[in-house]
């Protein structure tokens, strides 16, 4: 998965931002706007909260698609699994052979059909992908917008 410097690169060049541009968007001066931006996307500076909040905003995106966590090898997946199915009663399963991850409707702590509904907004728009029916920079620009972009919230 990708690190937030990576995920403000591949945000900015679905943008078809320069690193200049996005730069001085966020306030810095004209001096110093594109290596601002080159250190947070080559890691060696890591953007500070509020200009998180500016870069999501300039962006268009949520904060979190710019903050999910790094999950850097098959370990960290399944952690991340673990406190799912910790907080929103996910459980791992097989059907017809098949590993798959299901919703317990009574283990979750949050309310079933609201997961219901965000994870079938998310399906929806998978298959619209699948279907040709938008292209892989759209569903991209859907998820980093979530959940502004999610029409039927």
């Amino acid at each position: 998965m990708a690190s937030i410097a990576q995920r403000i690169r591949k945000i900015r060049l679905l943008r078809k931002m320069t690193q200049r541009e996005l730069g001085l968007a966020l306030g810095f001066t004209d001096r110093t706007s594109d290596i601002r931006i080159a250190q947070y996307e080559n890691g060696s500076r890591t953007p500070k909260e509020h200009y998180i909040e500016g870069l999501a905003y300039v962006l268009g995106v949520s904060t979190t698609a710019l903050t999910a966590p790094d999950v850097r090898d098959d370990y960290d997946m399944m952690h991340v699994l673990f406190e799912l199915e910790d907080k929103y009663g996910f459980r791992i399963n097989e059907i017809n052979g098949t590993l798959c991850i299901t919703v317990d409707p009574f283990a979750a702590p949050i309310s079933f059909s609201m997961l219901h509904h965000r994870l079938s907004s998310w399906r929806r728009e998978y298959l619209r992908l699948q279907n040709g029916e938008i292209t892989q920079e759209e569903y991209d620009l859907w998820r980093y917008e979530y959940p502004d972009s999610d029409l039927d919230q």
